[in-house]
C-alpha cells in the first residue's frame, strides 16, 4: 500500500475560481498565473483545464514555459521575469512567449538580438515595490528604447503592487497614481493588478490586463468575509492515521514534550510531516479534520509523522481514517495563521512524497 499522503486537486474549482477572478476585473483580460507548478498543483494540468477560459498564463521562468509548450499548451504565456541571458530569445520568439523587460541589460541584449520574429514586451516600472522594473524617471526612456527596436512589435505597461492585500494601507492606491501618471500618453495595454487587488477591485480604469493567482487556487489573500462570495477551495491535502493509543494524564507528546495531556487521552499518528510540506511549526491546536469530524494536532510536527487528538473516538478504531490537513473544510489558511505563514508557501512546499491526484 502507497503512503497516503496525498494532495487532490479539484481542476473545476480552479477554472471557476479564474472565472469569477476574470468577472471582478471586467472588461479586462486575466492572465492565469501558473508559476512554481501552479502554487503546487501541478502547472501542465491546470493549463489544461484553463485552456479553453484563460486569456493567457504567467511563469517565473523560460524553462516552467518550455514545459507548458512541450505539454501543448497553445496560449500566450508571459514570462514575468524576462529572461536571463541573450540565448533566451530565441525561443521566446518562436514560441509566442511574451517577456517582461525590467532592467537595461534586458534592453541592450533584445537590440542585439537576431529574432525570427518580433516579441510581445511587457515593459515593467518599479511603482514602490523595489524589486524589478524601471523607475518612473526611466521609464519614458526604457519605453522610447523598445519602441525603436525591429525586434518588439508590441509593448504592454505592467507593475506589481506590494501591499493590496493590506486594507489599511494607503500604498495601492500610491502605486497607481504613479504608475498611471508615468505612462501618461504612451501608447499600450496597462495590467498592475494581482490577486488581492481584483479581490478588492483597486483595478485602474485603463488597465487591460490582470494577473490573478492565487486566488485560482481557492485562497484569499484578503479578509474572507470582505469577499462579494467564497471562493472555491481547489486541494484537499490529507493523509491516514496510522496508529493509536492512550496516554495518560501528565504524559507528553511529540519532540521536545510541548504537550502534555491534562487527563487521560486518546491520540492518533498521522502519516505526514514536514518532509511532506506540512508546517512544523504548526502549533499545537492547528485544526484537522478526522473522519469527518474536527480535531486538532498535539505537540511538535515530525519529519514524517504527526500527533492529533482522538478524543472523540473513544469507542472505535480509528486506524485508515481520513484526515483532512487543509481542503474543503479546513481552509488553508487557517493552517497557515496557525503556523505562522502563508496559503502561498504552505501550496509551493508540498513534495514529491505527496501524490496528486486529480477530479473534475
Amino acid at each position: 500500500m502507497a503512503r497516503s499522503a496525498t494532495a487532490v486537486i479539484k481542476l473545476s474549482a480552479i477554472k471557476q475560481n479564474y472565472l469569477y477572478a476574470k468577472s471582478l476585473a471586467a472588461p479586462a483580460k486575466a492572465i492565469a498565473t501558473i508559476k512554481a507548478n501552479a502554487y503546487g498543483h501541478g502547472a501542465i494540468e491546470v493549463a489544461n483545464a484553463l485552456a479553453d477560459v484563460a486569456d493567457a498564463f504567467g511563469v517565473a521562468c523560460i524553462e516552467e514555459a518550455k514545459e507548458l509548450r512541450d505539454a501543448g499548451i497553445k496560449k500566450p504565456i508571459l514570462l514575468l521575469e524576462g529572461f536571463f541571458t541573450a540565448d533566451e530569445l530565441s525561443y521566446i520568439s518562436e514560441n509566442n512567449i511574451w517577456c517582461a523587460i525590467h532592467h537595461q541589460y534586458q534592453l541592450d541584449a533584445l537590440k542585439q538580438a537576431t529574432l525570427s520574429q518580433p516579441i510581445n514586451a511587457w515593459l515593467k516600472m518599479d511603482s514602490g515595490m523595489h524589486r524589478l522594473g524601471f523607475l518612473p524617471e526611466e521609464y519614458a526612456d526604457a519605453f522610447q528604447q523598445l519602441a525603436a527596436m525591429s525586434q518588439v512589435n508590441n509593448i504592454v505597461h505592467m507593475s506589481h503592487f506590494s501591499s493590496a492585500d493590506d486594507l489599511t494601507s494607503s500604498l495601492t492606491e500610491q502605486q497607481t497614481k504613479l504608475f498611471i501618471e508615468t505612462i501618461g500618453d504612451l501608447p499600450g495595454e496597462v495590467s498592475i493588478a494581482n490577486s488581492p487587488a481584483v479581490l478588492r477591485k483597486a483595478i485602474p480604469n485603463r488597465s487591460q490586463w490582470v494577473r490573478p493567482g492565487i486566488v485560482i487556487y481557492g485562497a484569499s489573500p484578503i479578509d474572507e468575509s470582505k469577499l462579494e462570495k467564497p471562493l472555491a477551495p481547489a486541494m484537499t491535502f490529507q493523509a491516514k492515521v496510522i496508529s493509536e493509543r492512550t496516554i495518560s494524564k501528565d504524559e507528553s507528546v511529540g519532540y521536545n514534550a510541548l504537550w502534555t495531556a491534562d487527563k487521560t487521552t486518546k491520540i492518533g499518528t498521522v502519516s505526514i510531516g514536514y518532509a511532506d510540506g506540512y508546517p512544523r511549526h504548526a502549533k499545537t491546536g492547528t485544526p484537522v479534520l478526522i473522519n469527518g469530524k474536527q480535531s486538532q494536532i498535539l505537540g511538535r510536527v515530525s519529519m514524517d509523522m504527526l500527533m492529533v487528538d482522538l478524543s472523540m473516538f473513544e469507542q472505535e478504531s480509528c486506524i485508515g481514517f481520513d484526515v483532512e490537513l487543509w481542503g474543503e473544510n479546513i481552509t488553508v489558511n487557517q493552517v497557515a495563521e496557525c503556523a505562522d505563514t502563508i496559503s502561498y508557501t504552505l501550496f509551493c512546499g508540498l513534495t514529491r512524497r505527496v501524490s496528486k491526484s486529480y477530479i473534475d
